[in-house]
């Protein structure tokens, strides 16, 4: 198992977060995913390894910006 933690800008509400969570659920291989909205911080767990890049790029295709910390 792997985990990754990013840091996701932009998230405001509930709302934000759920499309967060609903956008990085769809990257093959994810399993787990917990959003902090007061941090900012999402953390994705994977059986396998994460492809970080992509899950980056499923946050950036919604509106928000996400770095790998």
């Amino acid at each position: 198992m792997s985990t990754s933690t990013y840091k996701v800008t932009g998230m405001t509400c509930n709302g934000c977060a759920g499309k967060v969570k609903t956008q990085i659920g769809n990257v093959a291989g994810v399993s787990g995913i917990d959003v902090d909205l007061a941090t900012g911080h999402v953390t994705v767990t994977s059986a396998g390894q994460i492809d970080d890049v992509r899950v980056v790029e499923a946050v950036e295709e919604i509106g928000y910006e996400a770095v790998l910390v």
